[in-house]
């Protein structure tokens, strides 16, 4: 009994010392470790610190956790140079590293004590451990890591390079629309426009339901000036998604610049319906009738565009003087904000009313925004004063045009007043 006792206490020495050799080396300083809880902290200049000691510490550390970490963190800090160079490294040491299974938890030391228990030991349920995979495990890495390389590649502007690392990815370089997106922009800033166009239309067949890649091929399309093409992909995009107002507006404009007007034209008055409150859309949409010469729809649309941006008064004033409407347009000039177009406006509202007498009434104004340097402004009040027969004032003011053309007109003027001023009755 004694014997068998002893050979007991000696097991029990002889598993502490185990377990006291394995709490000690447990306890060595992990570097790694310590810049990883400093990594996921935030903390990049202490996890770069820890990593330079697991480094100096000479040891058979973790390389590819080392340059992983680092590639990261420098990716994070835009030094994108650096992060390049760690990241591939890091696949050159996930490449090369030998996984292993991870131990089972050590036992409990609770045998120590059922030993000297006469109750019977209850077996737990053992637990379903998946299979362990290191190939897995290794692809799954490499794949993460060419992510991140083509973020770094992408920002330092090696954009065939980004495309390469995607590729590269396998799987998670194919797994979102946007990875697509990002291909076809990078082929798209390296020249290679074709293969950018190639990759959304491969991205839109794995990512059918996915509008952007259609929409980005919308504009590529507009930008090489192949507008049917362009117009396709945009009526194709606003069927899967609703668009807004500036994507109705481009491809409105796509559509007049290929010989489209009237297609045009009724894309804007389904997008005016949709966004009422449009001033952009309501003024593009007279300058179309403009040029079918609609003068009073284009004033009408102008005035409409007025109600939701103040600074489309002006061109609302124009188009209804323009049109003949000018009561109208000067009722719209009276809430313009701008005194100094409001004033040169005003003049060219009262030369088509035949109210001289106002634009002389408006000389002070004229002069007070220095709007007489302007010798169209200035022809204007000479004419008006030879209209009212104020030959005298008509005269100062034809003196300082400078323009040719008008200076032209100017020396008719004079010569009709020469003429009146001999003889008032070739002036009644």
């Amino acid at each position: 009994m004694f014997k068998k006792l002893l050979i007991i206490l000696w097991v029990f020495f002889i598993s502490n010392s185990v377990l006291i050799a394995e709490e000690a080396q447990e306890q060595t300083i992990n570097h790694i470790e310590i810049a990883t809880i400093m990594f996921y902290d935030g903390n990049y200049k202490k996890a770069l610190e820890e990593l330079q000691k697991a480094k100096d510490s000479h040891t058979n550390i973790d390389w590819m956790k080392y340059h992983s970490m680092r590639g990261i963190i420098f990716l994070k800090e835009e030094k994108y140079t650096q992060s390049i160079a760690e990241l591939n490294q890091a696949i050159v040491f996930t490449r090369k590293k030998i996984y292993q299974a991870p131990r089972e938890e050590k036992e409990k030391r609770e045998y120590l004590f059922t030993l000297f228990s006469n109750k019977e030991k209850i077996e737990e349920p053992k637990k379903v451990v998946p299979v362990y995979d290191p190939e897995k495990l290794r692809k799954e890495k490499i794949e993460e890591l060419y992510i991140y390389l083509s973020q770094a590649y992408y920002r330092n502007g090696q954009y065939i390079h980004t495309v390469e690392a995607l590729d590269a990815a396998g799987e998670k370089g194919r797994e979102r629309a946007a990875l697509f997106t990002l291909r076809a922009e990078c082929y798209w800033k390296a020249g290679q426009k074709a293969s950018a166009i190639a990759t959304l239309s491969r991205g839109t067949k794995l990512f059918s339901k996915d509008a952007t890649l259609l929409k980005q091929k919308f504009y590529y399309f507009a930008e090489l000036t192949l507008y049917q093409a362009s117009i396709t992909a945009a009526k194709a995009y606003m069927q899967k998604v609703p668009a807004n107002a500036q994507e109705y507006i481009s491809l409105a404009q796509m559509l007049f610049t290929a010989g489209e007007s009237a297609e045009a034209v009724k894309i804007l008055e389904e997008a005016k319906m949709r966004f009422p409150v449009s001033a952009k859309i309501h003024i593009l949409l007279g300058h179309y009738y403009n040029q079918k010469d609609m003068p009073y729809t284009t004033a009408h649309l102008f005035e409409q565009g007025s109600y939701y941006d103040k600074k489309y008064l002006k061109e609302a004033s124009e188009m209804y003087r323009r049109a003949g409407a000018l009561s109208h347009a000067l009722y719209l000039n009276s809430k313009m904000s701008d005194n100094a177009e409001k004033t040169k406006q005003k003049v060219a509202i009262y030369v088509n009313r035949g109210e001289f007498e106002k634009i002389i009434g408006l000389k002070d104004a004229l002069n007070r925004y220095g709007l007489l340097e302007d010798d169209n402004m200035r022809y204007a009040l000479a004419y008006a004063y030879y209209i009212v027969k104020d030959y005298d004032e008509a005269e100062v003011q034809l003196k300082n045009i400078q323009d040719d053309a008008l200076f032209s007109k100017a020396t008719v003027i004079r010569k009709n007043i020469e003429k009146c001023k001999n003889n008032s009755l070739e002036c009644i």
